[in-house]
């Protein structure tokens, strides 16, 4: 058994190298519109915006691929080699990043560049996660694995929230309008001292004492990938934790963590600052319960925790949804609920002066290129001349009380995301055995994570463009999570301590 003191000096230096490689995943999508303008061409933004998504995507598409190599190398080199070579793969390829000459400069290459070291950030983080939680999970004594490495499922957030100061403090100290311009790329570049600092301290650390036990009675398995995927007995075990838990685990956190970000920004039109100076405070608040959760688990089973996180967010996202919806534009959708979404309304605003000749025409028109809610207003510039109206695109203020609201209702969903993802890690360790723990744990998380969930917000974003409804985009998150609801209540059992596949 580790003593205390141990154990908190290996969840630190674990979940520190975790948090800086969500850090470096994640400030990719959180900058996605900026990087939209100037790694894709500018004449359409639609398909700008959505190749950016595209891209952001192929990170989670190939992180299954990065679980199969490092999952092996882990079972075969051990825990800590292989997560100080997916620490190392990440920092590099986020510092890269930063680099790139616009589309502008260099072309078609300007996006081609883009795609390849997304990929490798995806292979990296793929090896990564599977390697911090068993190296806890291994450390942890027995009934209190769930409370241990809930501080690794912890990082994702600490990642998504550590990227959103990072740019906002970046925002603050450039200039103002260069942000845009070069100012985005400071956050790429910072990342590379904060992996260098996580390097020297994860090399310090010792291999895990599961796996030093293992290789010295020779136990440690040839071939893994072999023993995980062709014989039934643990292939059954992947393909129920995969539709069973991960799956609806995946795309419960990224419509939480990302999707209602994405949403109130894009979809609702929302100031973007206004919402990513709001989330901060919602991250810090919610991340506790992780933790708790995690906990809750150890004493009444890892299935009735994970399982209740499924079912709320399964039923409670519209209705969600619908509210955030309200909240972005109250009077209009009471006014006009039934023709909200597909009708154009006017009306004539009486200028300073009072002369209804040069009234201002407000234009709300509701409509989704660009993947997004355009709210639109029609001004008369009131010239000597008098000219014809001109277009201006703005961005929705909230007042203080309903950007509380929306904060809330943000933070719901964050709570089903830590009650589905702060116990997931001990529940995938206790699963698998641990002569192939890594590549048999790491497959079913990554595809759970990295396509059912990473590609959330892709596929929302299509379905609100196709139906011409900001909520469609919802049906893929509670589609996934009630199949999941349902393989997980027929095939998992979780008493206390145990996980047991029926």
């Amino acid at each position: 058994m580790v003593e205390k003191k141990s154990i908190w000096s290996i969840i630190t230096a674990s979940s520190l190298g975790t948090v800086i490689e969500w850090y470096d995943f994640y400030i990719f999508g959180s900058l996605a519109p900026i990087i939209a303008t100037q790694f894709f061409p500018k004449e359409n933004p639609t398909a700008a915006f959505l190749a950016t998504l595209a891209a952001f995507g192929v990170g989670f598409v190939i992180r299954p691929f990065g679980a199969i190599v490092f999952g092996r190398l882990g079972d075969l080199m051990g825990r800590k080699s292989t997560f100080l070579l997916t620490l190392v793969l990440m920092g590099i390829s986020t510092f890269a990043i930063g680099l790139i000459p616009s589309y502008e400069s260099i072309g078609i290459l300007a996006p081609i560049i883009v795609f390849i070291l997304r990929a490798i950030q995806g292979l990296a983080l793929g090896g990564e996660y599977g390697g911090a939680a068993i190296y806890v999970a291994e450390h942890a004594p027995e009934g209190k694995k769930g409370y241990f490495t809930s501080f690794i499922q912890t990082t994702a957030t600490f990642g998504l929230l550590l990227s959103l100061a990072v740019i906002l403090l970046c925002k603050y100290l450039v200039p103002e309008g260069q942000f845009e311009l070069w100012g985005w790329r400071l956050p790429f570049l910072i990342s590379i001292i904060l992996v260098i600092v996580s390097y020297f301290i994860r090399i310090k650390m010792d291999e895990s004492p599961v796996f030093q036990q293992m290789k010295a009675a020779g136990k440690t398995v040839k071939n893994p990938l072999k023993d995980s995927f062709t014989k039934w007995k643990n292939l059954r075990l992947v393909l129920i934790s995969l539709f069973g838990v991960v799956a609806g685990q995946g795309v419960i956190w990224y419509t939480g963590q990302f999707y209602a970000m994405n949403f109130s920004i894009k979809t609702l039109h929302i100031q973007e600052d206004q919402i990513q100076y709001m989330l901060i405070p919602v991250l810090l608040l919610a991340t506790p319960f992780f933790i708790l959760f995690a906990k809750l688990s150890d004493r009444i089973g890892r299935k009735k925790v994970m399982m209740t996180g499924v079912l709320c967010a399964s039923l409670l996202y519209i209705p969600i949804y619908k509210q955030m919806t309200i909240l972005a534009d109250w009077r209009s959708w009471e006014q006009n609920p039934e023709d909200y979404h597909t009708q154009s309304f006017s009306k004539k605003i009486e200028n300073k002066e009072g002369n209804t000749s040069g009234s201002v025409i407000v234009t709300n028109k509701t409509s989704y290129t660009n993947g997004c809610k355009r709210i639109e207003k029609m001004k008369l510039e009131n010239s000597s001349k008098g000219k014809n109206a001109v277009e201006t695109k703005q961005q929705i203020q909230l007042s203080s009380s309903k950007l509380f609201f929306l904060g809330f209702l943000i933070f719901i969903q964050l709570l089903f995301v830590c009650m589905v993802y702060g116990p997931i890690a001990a529940f995938l360790v206790e699963l698998f055995p641990p002569e192939i723990r890594y590549t048999s744990l790491s497959l079913p998380y990554h595809i759970g994570n990295g396509i059912f969930g990473g590609l959330t917000p892709l596929i929302a974003e299509v379905l609100v463009l196709k139906f011409n409804d900001p909520l469609a985009g919802l049906w893929y998150p509670v589609s996934i999570g009630v199949i999941t609801f349902i393989v997980g209540m027929l095939f998992i059992t979780s008493p206390k301590n145990k996980v047991t596949i029926e």
